[in-house]
């Protein structure tokens, strides 16, 4: 019987991709996503394997919702393999002047929305994993809770925070089979970092740019880390935070020294 996972943030950027990686190798996807338009055209895009991608609309910062989503994913498969939280908000600015809304925003999806998402998938998650197979959840810091700049304080606390919470549950829930570990990607050129290039809502954000390896990451460099931790290869492996940057974290460059 071939495996299956829940995926935040499905319907853009590092989180459908990983739904097609996961769809291409068997897997059936419930694609936890805010926005129903964009979760229709992915459905529709994954047409091939529509009898095994179970799209579900839902905002991970509100708790009631996320509840609901996952007892609704219970109720179809009441074993689940891996969690994989790809859902995010990028909000900039300095910090003398980011409205509270928006710095409130930025936690609440990206670090109480991963740790709901974590906490109402735990018990499907404990139920498949067996000795020989324990279960995943793979979450998404960032670069920036390594090597934080100014003009985005807020994000990058937030996945700092992700990086935290993710040592803390995989500690707590290792006994019980579940393996947690974290992604920390560098510059990824996805749609949410497209639109900060908008100096109306990027309000002074400077992407981390490319990467010593002399490029900016692809989604898909991040799912083939992310695949690694879903494997066999990883069962080993709990309570890290992997960097995906080409570098980016590893030293400083100064300007004009290439």
């Amino acid at each position: 019987m071939g495996k299956t996972a829940a995926i935040t943030g499905a319907a853009s950027g590092i989180g459908q991709a990983a739904a097609r990686r996961l769809l291409e190798a068997g897997w059936t996807v419930f694609g936890l996503d805010v926005a129903q338009g964009r979760l229709d055209a992915v459905a529709r895009d994954f047409a091939d394997h529509r009898d095994r991608f179970k799209p579900i609309v839902c905002d991970v910062a509100d708790a009631t919702r996320v509840v609901a989503a996952f007892a609704e994913i219970g109720l179809v498969s009441p074993l689940l393999n891996a969690l994989v939280c790809c859902a995010g908000v990028l909000r900039s600015g300095l910090m003398e002047a980011m409205p509270v809304e928006e710095f409130d925003r930025v936690f609440n999806v990206n670090a109480r929305g991963t740790w709901l998402c974590a906490r109402e998938a735990l018990p499907l998650l404990r139920r498949a994993a067996v000795p020989e197979d324990p279960s995943r959840i793979v979450l998404l810091s960032s670069v920036a809770a390594l090597r934080p700049k100014i003009v985005s304080g807020a994000y990058a606390a937030s996945k700092a925070a992700v990086s935290q919470l993710c040592r803390v549950m995989a500690a707590e829930w290792a006994p019980s089979g579940v393996l947690v570990n974290a992604l920390a990607p560098g510059t990824v050129d996805t749609p949410m970092v497209q639109a900060m290039a908008d100096p109306s809502v990027g309000k002074g954000y400077r992407p981390s740019g490319v990467s010593p390896v002399g490029r900016i990451a692809q989604a898909d460099d991040v799912v083939d880390v992310m695949m690694f931790l879903l494997s066999d290869g990883a069962r080993y492996v709990t309570g890290t935070t992997i960097p995906v940057d080409g570098g980016t974290q590893a030293a400083f460059i100064p300007p004009g020294s290439r």
